[in-house]
């Protein structure tokens, strides 16, 4: 992701927070010959479930924001959201060549050519979207502002509002109501039904008869001065859990995201440290984080047991999720054996 601040809201940033204490210390992963890894999927595109099914519309749909909305022409999607998750199910559903625009999240291969409709990082633009003329705008409460959504749905275009949990649980349903939006409720369930299999294939690759490592998730933005931890509800407590993780942040009291401290993070005693590429790209690689406060005091630091992810990837808790599961796991397990 492009922007300066990716999958964190605006309002968490301005948030205090005193650190919970440390209690007693957990049994420790091995971390004997462990360093720096990258997670990797092999494909850096989504795939379809099939070809562009049609769409059966009229379809009435309720939007998160309690309006019930009338979808009459899906043939100029415009899927716009913090994650870049909306894009990615609308390219899987099979309608990718109706897709008119895209947020600074969606960076995957068949969508990187569309116009940015949210040039001041994921403040999205009226006029952009405007010239775009899309016949309908899913997004979530992720984005904004709220004017500019007003000022569509003031133009007649037909917006609809996905919700935002980022969790595993939430993946089927974001893609059931996506794929009703736009009138394809059978390409839908066959997305689903891919989906779960992939999560379900990839977390039963887990490793059996291990202690799960502790992970501390670090979002980083070395060029905006931004150094924040995730704790539980940040979604990346969610990715840690699925590959057979501990979440340090959760484990000393954090709850979304809560600014990077020495002590807190020498309390959180991850063995492995997480992090999004460009964010890790940003501090100056390995070396740079290791210079963080607390970075080099953890046995993560010790270690160099740092692992970078994609940043359209690693949050995104789209279509791609078994994937990106299964290269975190492989990061973070296969690479200490």
């Amino acid at each position: 992701m492009a922007a300066e601040v990716p999958v964190v809201r605006r309002a968490w940033l301005a948030t205090a927070l005193v650190l919970a204490a440390c209690g007693a210390p957990a049994p420790r992963a091995e971390t004997a010959g462990c360093g720096p890894a990258t997670a990797v999927v092999a494909s850096t595109d989504v795939a379809p479930i099939g070809a562009d099914p049609g769409s059966a519309l009229p379809a009435t749909v309720s939007s998160v924001d309690g309006r019930a909305v009338t979808v009459t022409d899906a043939s100029r999607i415009l899927p716009v959201n913090l994650y870049g998750s909306i894009a990615e199910i609308v390219f899987s559903l099979g309608l990718g060549g109706r897709v008119v625009g895209r947020d600074t999240s969606t960076t995957f291969t068949a969508a990187a050519g569309l116009p940015v409709v949210t040039p001041a990082g994921h403040d999205l633009s009226g006029e952009a979207i405007l010239k775009l003329n899309p016949t309908v705008v899913l997004a979530d409460e992720s984005i904004g502002p709220p004017e500019v959504l007003n000022q569509l749905r003031k133009s007649g275009i037909a917006v609809v509002l996905i919700d935002d949990e980022q969790t595993l649980a939430a993946v089927p349903r974001h893609i059931r109501a996506i794929a009703a939006a736009l009138g394809v409720p059978g390409a839908g369930e066959a997305l689903v039904k891919r989906v779960e299999e992939e999560i379900a294939q990839a977390r039963a690759a887990l490793p059996a008869g291990t202690t799960p490592p502790r992970i501390a998730f670090l979002y980083v933005r070395g060029t905006a001065g931004v150094y924040l931890m995730g704790g539980k509800g940040a979604g990346s407590d969610e990715m840690i859990a699925a590959i057979g993780g501990v979440d340090a942040g959760t484990g000393i009291g954090l709850r979304k995201f809560r600014p990077l401290t020495s002590e807190g993070l020498i309390n959180a005693a991850p063995d492995v440290i997480l992090v999004m590429t460009e964010g890790l790209a940003s501090v100056g690689g390995v070396d740079g984080l290791l210079k963080l406060p607390g970075v080099a005091q953890t046995p993560a630091g010790q270690q160099r047991r740092i692992v970078d992810m994609d940043d359209g990837l690693l949050l995104n808790f789209g279509a791609r999720t078994g994937k990106a599961i299964q290269a975190l796991a492989t990061a973070v397990h296969e690479s200490c054996r």
